[in-house]
């Protein structure tokens, strides 16, 4: 069963390499392909220095538009699909909690809950839209991290979800979309790590821009035939 990890990454020079090492630890992965979103430092080269398989995007597209040209080049060899940030770090590694649920067959995706981080900068009103959005579009499911990057997709999974959505509106049209499949979802909680968004003024931009992301995806999946 052929396992493959999608990284998108903008600007993670300082971590990537742990992160890609991390992902290409776990057992059962066959390939770790980074997508370099448009980075100006060297996320391309040192990713591919920590072995992993480069697509480089010329300009940056977001968050979903870098999955799904991952997803375009790992389609015809991936029997699960595992999705993680590019700043986890060695935390990476976790990765095998979300894989094994996926290859005994008891989910269809995994979504890794993490522990809130220290300074943690938000108020949770993306999260509260995310989480509201997909009890209402996606047959009542109660999430506990509707915005988690960390997921593993069965091979049913990943073709209900695409194409992703983009910007930072896809994990919760993948959520969606596989629940609207009638597939089963598990969240699992783990240890991993990432870099938490500050209370200042480039934190709360991202999480504007987030929550405009987010509310999008949710006005199309209203109106999405499934």
């Amino acid at each position: 069963m052929s396992v493959v990890v999608l990284m998108p990454a903008h600007n993670e020079a300082e971590r990537i390499a742990a992160s890609v090492t991390a992902a290409r630890s776990v057992r059962g992965v066959n390939r770790v392909i980074v997508i370099d979103d448009g980075s100006s430092d060297d996320t391309s080269g040192i990713a591919a220095a920590a072995g992993a398989e480069v697509i480089v995007m010329p300009v940056n597209v977001g968050k979903g538009g870098a999955m799904q040209a991952g997803l375009d080049a790992a389609r015809n060899d991936a029997d699960i699909l595992v999705l993680l940030d590019a700043d986890l770090g060695t935390t990476a590694a976790e990765a095998e909690l979300l894989i094994a649920p996926v290859q005994a067959g008891s989910a269809d995706m995994t979504i890794a809950v993490l522990p809130r981080p220290a300074g943690s900068g938000g108020f949770g009103l993306v999260k509260g839209l995310a989480k509201r959005g997909i009890a209402a579009l996606g047959n009542g499911f109660d999430s506990h991290a509707p915005l988690s990057g960390q997921r593993a997709l069965s091979q049913r999974a990943w073709q209900a979800a695409e194409p992703f959505a983009s910007g930072y509106g896809a994990e919760v049209a993948l959520t969606v979309r596989v629940l609207r499949a009638g597939l089963r979802v598990v969240e699992v909680p783990v240890s991993m790590a990432h870099a938490a968004t500050g209370k200042d003024i480039a934190g709360f931009a991202h999480r504007g821009r987030q929550f405009l992301h987010v509310l999008g995806a949710l006005i199309r999946l209203t109106f999405e035939r499934h």
